[in-house]
């Protein structure tokens, strides 16, 4: 009995989740901040740093649909808490009949979601347009589910500071995902950064998901697939409890 009954618990929580994500995807994908950081800036960014240099567009399709995937999946996050505490739905939202995992869960599902098809474009441009051979179809999808989970619980953990202005959010999260893409080797491949920019590259869960995209695409990868796939999913952990925590903290304080 106890059994069935943590069963339907679980499965009542995975279906508010769902709810949450189709409440966030209806109200939050087409909101400017999500346009603009999520979309406009990678795109000016990267058109910045590959105009003017000759590298074949092959070359630069799995760096762009990286940066995609990043900037896509961790933009729904960091906007969805202070945007609620703003517009006083906060309230209402934290007294729904769900436990705090599953409440952020939800929440990084859309994040999620997000990510994946935004990051389809570039990548059917990418094999149509510029002829990019997906040589490890597999490794691909997986680093792209894995990778954009990862964003989207970052994302999460970056809504956890408590205020009402999402911009201030918004200022943050630029100031802690901006390092993370240029230490990476989204834009030089890790083979070829200097020494002092390979001690630094693993700190960044970008890294491991530039260089699974790259091995789909071009055969080779600089680390192990192990260790990328294992490393991007602790840091997926790493933040989707980190994440439980800060709002958990906020959530005591009574705000």
């Amino acid at each position: 009995m106890k059994a069935t009954s943590h069963f339907k618990n679980i499965a009542w929580n995975l279906r508010c989740s769902l709810i949450i994500a189709e409440k966030d995807a209806k109200i939050y994908y087409l909101k400017p901040p999500v346009l603009i950081f999520g979309l406009l800036f990678p795109l000016f960014l990267f058109l910045a740093f590959v105009l003017g240099r000759e590298i074949s567009f092959r070359m630069l399709v799995p760096g762009l649909l990286t940066m995609s995937l990043f900037f896509t999946s961790s933009s729904i996050g960091p906007i969805i808490y202070p945007w609620e505490r703003n517009a006083r739905t906060y309230e209402r939202l934290i007294s729904t009949p769900i436990s705090l995992p599953f409440l952020l869960l939800g929440d990084a599902l859309a994040g999620f979601c997000y990510g994946v098809f935004i990051s389809l474009v570039p990548l059917i441009l990418g094999v149509v347009l510029f002829k990019a051979a997906i040589i490890h179809p597999l490794v691909l999808t997986l680093a792209m589910i894995l990778a954009s989970f990862c964003f989207a619980f970052l994302g999460i953990l970056l809504s956890s500071p408590v205020t009402e202005t999402p911009s201030q959010i918004m200022m943050l999260s630029a100031m802690v995902r901006f390092p993370l893409i240029f230490i990476s080797g989204v834009f030089l491949p890790l083979d070829k950064m200097p020494v002092w920019g390979k001690i630094i590259a693993p700190l960044s869960p970008l890294t491991y998901a530039a260089d699974l995209i790259r091995y789909s695409f071009q055969g080779q990868s600089y680390y192990s697939l192990v260790l990328d796939f294992s490393l991007l999913g602790l840091f997926s952990l790493i933040f989707l409890i980190s994440a439980i925590a800060f709002h958990a903290q906020s959530l005591k304080r009574g705000i």
